[in-house]
């Protein structure tokens, strides 16, 4: 009986072994076939170009081929949860952003838990929006704007590209901070909302550079400060939001995301290769084209973003009385 017992013990322990060596195996060996970045959105937007200038870099660095799927609806729902759902063995990503990882499921439940269904890895990029007003607006600064509406109540609209969208909330975010009472009139998508804008439809706006700067640049527009919470190198010279609101931030972060059970060493090593991936020179004048600011950081610190901003979120959806659907 007890030759029994020490022969299941010694055949216990081999299988434990067994399975603790084949593990290491997976993670030494990964990646061995190529790896699939889900992006949630149409072929050609924002977020596909930026998929798209990482792609290339990170197949370098990985040593294996990278795979952009196209999997658009919802808002970034619908692609998110197909990522949410495959296999945790880091052959499936998705290149997400705070739409449908903070934003989104502040407003409405998804049919996924940005906390409990996803693993983060890295940002990749960081898209400010820069506060700019119609030229006939008498204001040259973030505090002579928030003094003309406070004393103009009712008076003035913000334009953005749709219900829910960044721009939306942020605009949002922006009264109910302030205590303003400007009244938002959406558009369906960049371009309309800037013609809008440019048309003096609209009096004030968050808006990407991608949109706005080059009419910005050329007169039609007025930037008056950007909604990052320090000065960045995208726009040198551009006072912050947060000079005079404290703690404002209406930056949209873009990156990379894992099913949740994604093994920690797997997620390690993506996270290295797009630390590596977003110094390159060309990735930084790349995204810099597209005012994106290139930046990495831990999974951990990444973690903790998307917590605050789901807090955040919510709470202006709750609180502010304002419609987002």
């Amino acid at each position: 009986m007890q030759g029994t017992l020490k022969s299941a013990a010694r055949r216990g322990l081999v299988a434990l072994l067994s399975l603790v060596v084949c593990g290491a195996a997976t993670a030494q060996g990964y990646p061995n076939r190529p790896i699939r970045i889900v992006v949630p959105y149409p072929a050609g937007g924002a977020t596909d170009q930026m998929a798209r200038i990482i792609q290339q870099p990170l197949a370098e660095i990985l040593g294996t081929t990278i795979i952009i799927d196209n999997k658009a609806g919802a808002g970034g729902a619908i692609g998110t949860e197909a990522a949410a759902r495959s296999a945790p063995d880091g052959y499936t990503l998705v290149f997400g952003n705070a739409g449908p990882n903070s934003m989104g499921p502040a407003i409405k439940k998804t049919p996924y838990d940005p906390i409990r269904d996803l693993a983060p890895i890295s940002f990749v990029g960081n898209v400010p929006l820069f506060l700019a007003v119609h030229p006939s607006m008498p204001v040259n600064s973030t505090r002579e704007l928030i003094d003309l509406v406070r004393a103009n109540p009712g008076k003035y609209n913000y334009g953005s590209v749709g219900i829910s969208s960044a721009s939306h909330l942020i605009g949002e975010y922006f009264n109910f901070v302030t205590g303003l009472k400007m009244t938002h009139v959406p558009y369906k998508g960049g371009a309309p909302a800037m013609v809008g804008f440019i048309g003096g439809e609209v009096q004030v706006m968050f808006m990407t550079g991608l949109d706005g700067l080059q009419h910005a640049r050329a007169g039609r527009l007025k930037v008056l400060s950007i909604a990052t919470e320090k000065p960045t190198d995208l726009a040198p010279g551009v006072p912050t939001v947060a000079e005079v609101v404290p703690g404002f931030n209406g930056s949209v972060w873009f990156g990379l995301l894992a099913p949740a059970g994604t093994p920690a060493d797997i997620i390690a090593r993506v996270q290295d290769a797009v630390a590596k991936a977003v110094l390159r020179p060309a990735v930084k004048k790349a995204f810099g084209d597209l005012s994106v600011d290139p930046v990495s950081n831990t999974p951990e610190q990444f973690a903790r973003v998307i917590a605050s901003e789901l807090a955040q979120w919510t709470r202006v959806v709750r609180e502010s009385g304002a419609k987002f659907e």
